[in-house]
């Protein structure tokens, strides 16, 4: 990413509707199955922030949209992942705890380390919640009946989900006051029902 330093202080507070948050993800996201990933990771994150850190609603909110925006520029600009929603949401802006999370979520990346809370959480849940949809795909009964134990399971099989980065994963984890079983019991419970 070459900084470490994003949006502007005094915007701080400075937040889009949701709505707004969906047209823009509406607008630069075809794949509905990575429409569907940030939608499953915004609720992730906009439930943590509400269970976990006692959030009041504009901050939920804004784990909310840091979530639901993470990989908005993906899928157009893969080469420049981030650094466009980044550049995005500066110019519409908006609250810079907000982008620096965005641009946290994959530190091994972009090279932007988590540092807040939400930041953190960006980051655990990403890669797990991607992973924990994909072992529901081959479920008979999908997320109905998921246990952590077979999530665990699936974990330790390198061919399972090859893509997902079990570095990362455990990186991620190591950043928290939480256990991974933890996370991925939360995860199964926030985010099997989002559509």
């Amino acid at each position: 990413m070459g900084r470490t330093s994003f949006g502007d202080k005094n915007n701080a507070g400075k937040l889009i509707p949701i709505e707004q948050a969906h047209g823009l993800l509406n607008d630069w996201v075809e794949s509905d199955r990575l429409r569907l990933h940030m939608k499953q990771v915004a609720a992730v994150m906009k439930a943590w922030a509400i269970e976990k850190e006692s959030a009041d609603e504009q901050t939920s909110l804004k784990w909310e949209i840091a979530g639901l925006l993470h990989d908005a520029d993906w899928e157009k600009y893969p080469k420049d992942h981030c650094r466009i929603i980044i550049e995005k949401l500066e110019s519409m802006e908006i609250d810079p705890e907000i982008i620096h999370c965005i641009a946290s979520h994959g530190p091994n990346y972009f090279g932007v380390q988590p540092e807040s809370n939400m930041d953190k959480m960006i980051y655990v849940f990403d890669e797990l919640s991607g992973f924990i949809h994909a072992a529901a795909l081959i479920r008979p009964t999908q997320y109905e009946g998921m246990d952590v134990k077979s999530v665990m399971k699936k974990l330790k099989t390198p061919s399972f989900a090859a893509q997902v980065s079990r570095e990362d994963i455990n990186d991620a984890i190591s950043r928290i006051n939480y256990s991974l079983e933890e996370i991925i019991d939360f995860i199964i419970q926030h985010q099997k029902n989002v559509k």
